[in-house]
């Protein structure tokens, strides 16, 4: 493991790399669960419009999750993961799906075209010149960005942030005179988790994240069965055999890219052949951009919180992490799956300490052992895992004092990129954003010749996807 992860250069050691590859895990295994009740139960009200079921799903997104982190881990050596992405899947199911008409099947052709460009992209490298377009800015605050953006998952996950209908989000309620305890208990649980994880930190304890997020389950747990009235009978954890939902997966999901996707003769006779070609483009344009933004943003964002960026700021072995994230994705439309993309919740195993490929390859393990003891994956309740995404957002807000405030052409695009991330709900469009403000200033005050080609392209082609397809 010395030898080829090179433990020792990269300053880490076993039982760091371990203690980072469990916090990953535990930060981003919920995905399992949501993705395929996403896709299996996309209302809530047991209606199945893409006709595969939740077991099909759940071993499609963690066979997917395997491939993709172990390929990160050991083409990259980067202490990330990968699984199909939140906001992706979402486009996958409601818009792709739901709202076009097109197909389960239909749909994951579009996924699998996004990965063969990619990899395309990697292997002759402009997906990394494209990169390298993102001006200093937007570069420099999207760590922050992130940060809001996984803090602001966290706040919802456990319920401190709620929907408002007047104001869109507000406090969850903590009054006990007109409040339900069962509802306040895990805000509660939280906050003490996230307060125990930074005192933990100040003293240097090692694991102070994992520490945090066993701790809150435990606390949640003990609570709960002191404090909730049938608080075991009403958390819906079942058991069921994993091998139904292998079944399931062979069936329902795996190869249905190629034995069924191709077939879009049903959207044709409702929509028309032009109407079929100009979705297919505008979609795939869509996924591509999402995906590749979603993985630089994360990528950049991940290893500046590690101090792993290069001398020249760059993330170490980019063309290789970016060719296993292409993999992934194209290995997920077979599976059947959603696009795979780096997992922004893999900062929390940064800040735990995680610096190779090793504690990637440690969550790979663990999502490959969930795929068989999918009941144990629920046990980790979303207040403790939430607690350690509001840490890993405060601790990845360190850029912003890197940014020139009182110069607005480099303060606005990077107040954009960073606001725009959360309260959009997508890396992508944080980029976007500041992509488009940058330009337009730099046009409009006579510098438009500091506009590099490569960044008039891709402001381009964002300004293509937000009014062809958001």
């Amino acid at each position: 493991m010395e030898k080829f992860f090179k433990l020792k250069e990269h300053g880490t050691t076993v039982r760091t790399e371990i203690m980072a590859g469990l916090t990953t895990f535990f930060a981003m295994v919920y995905i399992l669960m949501v993705n395929a009740n996403m896709f299996a139960n996309p209302f809530g009200d047991g209606t199945n419009v893409l006709n595969v079921s939740y077991g099909a799903i759940y071993i499609a997104t963690a066979i997917s999750a395997v491939v993709g982190t172990v390929l990160i881990g050991l083409l990259a050596n980067l202490p990330l993961a990968q699984a199909s992405g939140m906001g992706l899947n979402a486009f996958f199911v409601y818009t792709v799906c739901v709202g076009f008409g097109l197909t389960y099947a239909n749909a994951l052709v579009l996924v699998l075209i996004d990965g063969i460009v990619f990899i395309l992209l990697t292997v002759t490298g402009l997906r990394k010149k494209i990169f390298s377009a993102i001006p200093q800015p937007v570069r420099v605050a999207i760590p922050a960005g992130i940060g809001l953006f996984i803090a602001f998952l966290g706040l919802q996950n456990s319920k401190l942030v709620i929907p408002s209908s007047s104001t869109g989000v507000t406090l969850g309620s903590f009054n006990l005179l007109t409040g339900n305890w069962a509802d306040i208990m895990p805000m509660l649980v939280t906050i003490v988790a996230v307060l125990a994880i930074a005192i933990m930190a100040k003293k240097n304890v090692r694991g102070a994240v994992l520490w945090g997020i066993l701790g809150g389950a435990v606390l949640y747990y003990l609570l709960g069965l002191i404090t909730v009235p049938d608080f075991f009978a009403n958390l819906g954890i079942t058991m069921s055999s994993p091998f139904d939902a292998f079944k399931d997966f062979g069936t329902q999901a795996f190869a249905k890219v190629f034995t069924e996707g191709f077939n879009f003769s049903a959207f044709v006779e409702a929509h028309g052949a032009a109407n079929l070609i100009l979705t297919i483009l505008t979609t795939a344009l869509a996924f591509c951009m999402v995906d590749m933004f979603d993985t630089l943003g994360t990528l950049y964002g991940a290893c500046a919180r590690g101090n792993m960026l290069t001398e020249e700021g760059e993330v170490p072995n980019m063309d290789r992490a970016m060719l296993a994230d292409a993999i992934a994705t194209t290995t997920g439309a077979i599976c059947g799956t959603s696009t795979v993309t780096t997992y922004v919740e893999s900062s929390a195993g940064v800040a735990e300490g995680g610096r190779t490929g090793l504690s990637s390859m440690v969550t790979a393990v663990l999502f490959f052992i969930a795929m068989f003891l999918s009941p144990i994956a629920q046990l980790i309740p979303g207040c403790a895992t939430a607690a350690a995404l509001i840490y890993v957002g405060v601790l990845m807000m360190a850029c912003v004092k890197e940014i020139d405030w009182h110069s607005i052409d480099v303060a606005l695009p990077a107040f954009l990129t960073l606001a725009m991330m959360p309260f959009s709900y997508n890396i992508s469009y944080g980029i976007a954003f500041g992509l488009l403000s940058y330009v337009l200033i730099k046009l409009f005050t006579g510098k438009v010749k500091e506009v590099k080609i490569g960044t008039w392209v891709i402001t381009l082609l964002f300004l293509a996807m937000l009014f062809l397809t958001h």
